[in-house]
C-alpha cells in the first residue's frame, strides 16, 4: 500500500463512479467522451498504484538495494495512454461530423431522426 494508505483508492473509485455515471447518464456525445477519458485517466491510477513499492527502487542495480519497483505497470500505462489519446480523437472526429451530418450531437434526437427514417 502506498504513503497514502487507502486514500488513493478511494479517489479512484470515485473518478471511476464519476466517468460511468457521465457516460450512462449523458445523451451528449462529447459529454461521453468526456467520462470515458474520466474513466481511463481513472483506470490508469490505479494501475499506476499497484506499480508502486514503499521503499522501492527503479529496476536498476544497486548494491545494497534489496527492493525494486516493477516498471512494467507503468510502461502498460504509456502505451495505454497514447491509445487513449487515439481513441478520443476518432471519437471527437466522429462527433463532428454527426454534427455536420444532422445538426446535433444529442443521442436521443438521434434516435428520433433515425426512427423517422
Amino acid at each position: 500500500m502506498s504513503g497514502l494508505g487507502a486514500w488513493n483508492y478511494i479517489i479512484i473509485i470515485f473518478l471511476m463512479m464519476t466517468g460511468l455515471y457521465m457516460v450512462i447518464s449523458s445523451s451528449n456525445l462529447i459529454k461521453k467522451m468526456i467520462g470515458l477519458n474520466v474513466f481511463q485517466t481513472s483506470v490508469f491510477f490505479l494501475y499506476i498504484s499497484f506499480g508502486y513499492i514503499a521503499g522501492g527502487a527503479g529496476p536498476v542495480l544497486v548494491e545494497g538495494q534489496e527492493l525494486y519497483s516493477n516498471p512494467l505497470p507503468h510502461v502498460l500505462i504509456l502505451t495505454a495512454i497514447v491509445v487513449g489519446v487515439a481513441v478520443t480523437a476518432v471519437g471527437l472526429a466522429l462527433a463532428v461530423r454527426i454534427r455536420e451530418e444532422f445538426g446535433t450531437v444529442e443521442e436521443d434526437e438521434l434516435h428520433k431522426m433515425d426512427s423517422s427514417l
